[in-house]
């Protein structure tokens, strides 16, 4: 039996309703992804907010409400269909000057937004637009860590001088053919080029660099690695490079990754006594010797090791030998080892 004491429904759906608006206006993060939105006019937006992200929405244009969210740091309109024209609008929400990390990534814009009046600026991606210049980019603040302009039509790296404090860059899948105006990244971390036209490796001396991918490129050469000696991660494959060279400094370098080229030997990895994967496949190297010879200050660090689709996969007892000359051995290609 109903206890005589316990409130009515009426009056306790009239509390959720109250509860619901009492925690709708002190939301500090709305996530709105894969919601199909046209436009936000059902949409509440409290003035508490600090995080928006509305991903993989139908977004033709920018509700002026967002403007007036005073508080939001985190801003997300990835995969949406803002165009140039729509985007226009943001270069006047001073209201905004706190944001930290906006996210434009797969619209259709076709050239960098001004995003001048954001002063605390720390992350900026632009990736998967149809851009065609960085012209803009000496307008964004100084104070900018991280900058994602991938997968657009960007043919030249300029205008990005200015932003001292950039610790990852990822400018992949674009139309550069020439690496430059990197020597002021005195902070960067991670530098991601892939699939782009380079021919030849040009750092500038980046020291403290910790990531860098070129792979899908032009070069022929490793030459230009060797002042990288932070270098922890280094992806070149799917090149044209004859010979491994310039990697001796590299000490802390982990994973090397120089599959698909032209090599016929492994050289100057001797002194590469951290190194844990070792990406090798897809090359014309004749002698497993020559490879354990070459990793003989890595092979009680080494875990995993590809050649397939070298000649000197094809001899017989192959994973055998490996697992030999490697004693900590898991993974050889495709075949796992407990």
């Amino acid at each position: 039996m109903q206890n005589q004491t316990e409130p009515p429904p009426e009056t306790n759906s009239d509390k959720d309703d109250q509860a619901m608006e009492f925690d709708l206006s002190s939301t500090t993060a709305l996530d709105l992804t894969s919601f199909q939105l046209h436009d936000l006019d059902s949409v509440e937006l409290p003035s508490s907010l600090t995080e928006l992200d509305l991903t993989a929405n139908r977004l033709s244009k920018l509700d002026p409400r967002i403007a007036n969210l005073i508080n939001l740091r985190k801003l997300s309109f990835r995969q949406n269909l803002i165009d140039d024209a729509a985007i226009e609008s943001i270069s006047s929400w001073g209201s905004l000057s706190g944001l930290e990390e906006l996210v434009l990534r797969d619209n259709k814009l076709t050239k960098v937004p001004d995003v001048s009046l954001f002063k605390k600026l720390l992350v900026f991606d632009v990736s998967f637009n149809e851009i065609t210049s960085l012209h803009g980019m000496s307008k964004v603040s100084s104070t900018l860590k991280e900058l994602y302009v991938s997968k657009n039509e960007v043919t030249k790296m300029e205008e990005i001088d200015h932003l001292h404090e950039l610790q990852i860059l990822e400018l992949g899948s674009n139309r550069l053919r020439v690496m430059e105006n990197l020597q002021n990244f005195t902070k960067l971390e991670e530098l991601w080029l892939g699939r782009n036209r380079i021919k030849a490796i040009n750092l500038c001396g980046l020291k403290y660099i910790k990531k860098i991918s070129l792979q899908s490129n032009r070069l022929t050469s490793m030459i230009g690695l060797e002042e990288c000696v932070a270098l922890e991660e280094l992806y070149l494959s799917h090149n044209g490079i004859l010979k491994m060279e310039g990697l001796s400094t590299l000490v802390n370098l982990r994973v090397l990754d120089v599959s698909s080229n032209k090599l016929t030997s492994v050289n100057d990895i001797q002194n590469l006594t951290r190194l844990e994967d070792l990406w090798l496949n897809d090359n014309q190297i004749e002698s497993l010797e020559s490879v354990a010879e070459a990793v003989s200050g890595s092979r009680e660090k080494l875990t995993t090791v590809y050649l397939e689709n070298n000649p000197c996969a094809k001899s017989p007892n192959y994973q055998a030998t490996l697992r030999q000359i490697f004693p900590n051995i898991e993974q050889i290609d495709s075949s796992i080892f407990a």
